[in-house]
């Protein structure tokens, strides 16, 4: 992927969904600066409380976990990411307060319903 130097862009896919369960973010492309924050927004519609993660996948690589959360309120962080489980609102937004140059790359959130296994999932470009 190309970008130019200073600048880190982030765009949306929608994946899907299954059984009835989805992972959804609305937002379409963004372009940041260097040093700006970011907020990628991830809700979820499920019928029991999934795990919910964080991948990333770098130009070139496959795809890394970021992070993760099992349960209400606990937060994931890793790399200056960070993310809350928030179980009344349903959602689990991914958050970094001084974006880089090389955090350019794609973000998939996922959703995985441990009990019966389905999941869901959307990816932004960053």
């Amino acid at each position: 992927m190309n970008s130019s130097p200073g600048f880190v862009t982030v765009v949306l896919l929608m994946l899907g969904q299954t059984h009835g369960d989805s992972v959804t973010q609305m937002e379409g492309p963004v372009t940041l600066s260097e040093g700006e924050s970011l907020t990628i927004n991830c809700t979820y519609s499920t019928t029991v409380s999934p795990t919910l993660f964080w991948y990333v996948q770098y130009p070139g690589e496959g795809p890394q976990l970021l992070l993760k959360a099992f349960r209400d309120k606990e937060k994931g962080s890793h790399k200056g990411f960070e993310a809350t489980y928030d179980g009344k609102s349903k959602s689990f937004h991914l958050e970094k307060a001084s974006v880089q140059a090389s955090d350019s790359a794609v973000y998939y959130c996922a959703a995985s319903d441990t009990v019966t296994g389905t999941a869901g999932g959307a990816e932004r470009k960053l």
